[in-house]
């Protein structure tokens, strides 16, 4: 089972950002390459890190993961699992300040003075999936435009950061000599400016392309969640890079099935003739078609629980039920005859209404069902 981010980071579940930030600090430093050479362990304890502070820096991912654990993230290639030193480098170098050598990591990519690289700019996409589709998994194949490193382009060594994509500048001021660092305005941060490339490619060596990319959705996953896929987004120019594809779910109605959490809700109406008699009805779930019967005497408003009929949980909970809502129908006109037998059968003492205990109170109901 995969572990605890809080527990990776030793802090509790009300920490304050800072403190979550002070911590995988003290993490990162603690089992830095530059500290732990060929260490494997101290490398993953390091990934494990990084991995835990992307999702609890992040508000939006904090709430999810609190609300839906890892599987919020999980399943076929969604972070924030799965981090190489190419992500945490590029996103997380500047939390150092200068317990490297006043140089954050040193550059990224070598750890200690080698070519900074850069992470390209994220894609979103918003993907449309059927109840059915939610409650079962489903791969996905979308077509997304991406940027990428036009072939036959060349780079070079920024000019002007000599590779570093930051520049320092030093002045002096009445406090002394203050140095200062920003980010180089040739390259954009990158280290590289374009050698030779293509035509049709912009200035940094790029073209855009229509490339297809299978996505694994999880089964249970709700409306509004995001996931992501890794290295889908657009490419960095240079050494850099791929950024991410950002998948926003939506959930498209269902023309029977209500959904509420794990449970599914379906509205069953039988004549005055089937509850009074009994009947066996087909209705549709969302991983078949299934007969349930229903009994003689049955009341509208009764509710039929269909276990693990439902949504799976996101979190691995187990499976939400499907309560199948009673409903007699009253005919609104009636012939002749049946307006005689009616008539007659108005002061019978089999048609005057007479609950008993197990025959529960609407209110009753919707305790029992959020109970």
């Amino acid at each position: 089972m995969k572990e605890d981010f809080y527990d990776i980071l030793g802090v509790s579940k009300n920490a304050s950002a800072a403190e979550i930030k002070k911590a995988y600090r003290k993490k990162a430093i603690q089992y830095h390459p530059d500290k732990n050479p060929d260490d494997p362990k101290a490398e993953e304890m390091f990934k494990k890190a990084a991995e835990a502070y992307e999702v609890l820096s992040d508000p939006d991912k904090k709430a999810r993961y609190d609300q839906f654990g890892h599987q919020a993230f999980e399943g076929g290639g969604f972070g924030g699992g799965g981090m190489n030193m190419d992500d945490i480098f590029s996103q997380f170098g500047d939390i150092f300040g200068s317990a490297f050598g006043g140089g954050g990591f040193g550059g990224f990519g070598g750890f200690g003075g080698g070519q900074r690289r850069v992470k390209g700019s994220n894609l979103r996409i918003r993907v449309k999936l059927t109840l059915d589709e939610i409650a079962n998994g489903v791969d996905k194949k979308i077509k997304v435009k991406r940027k990428k490193v036009a072939p036959g382009t060349t780079y070079k060594t920024c000019p002007t950061c000599n590779g570093h994509g930051q520049v320092t500048k030093i002045q002096n001021t009445i406090l002394g000599r203050m140095q200062t660092s920003a980010t180089c305005g040739t390259c954009k941060g990158a280290g590289q400016t374009v050698d030779k490339a293509p035509s049709g490619a912009d200035a940094h060596g790029m073209i855009s392309q229509e490339e297809t990319v299978s996505i694994k959705i999880p089964a249970g996953v709700v409306d509004g969640m995001q996931l992501k896929v890794s290295g889908k987004g657009n490419d960095a120019p240079g050494n850099g890079i791929s950024g991410d594809l950002l998948v926003a779910i939506e959930e498209l109605p269902h023309p029977h099935l209500q959904r509420e959490g794990d449970n599914l809700h379906y509205d069953l109406y039988v004549s005055f003739s089937e509850a009074a008699l009994g009947t066996s009805k087909e209705i549709e779930t969302v991983t078949g078609k299934v007969r349930i019967k229903i009994d003689a005497g049955a009341q509208s408003g009764k509710i039929l629980r269909l276990r693990n009929k439902g949504i799976p949980s996101i979190n691995g909970y187990g499976t939400g039920d499907l309560l199948v809502h009673v409903n007699v129908w009253t005919p609104k006109t009636l012939t002749k005859e049946q307006r005689e037998f009616f008539e007659k059968m108005r002061n019978d003492e089999h048609f005057e209404p007479k609950p008993e205990k197990e025959d529960k109170s609407f209110f009753e109901k919707v305790k029992d069902m959020f109970s």
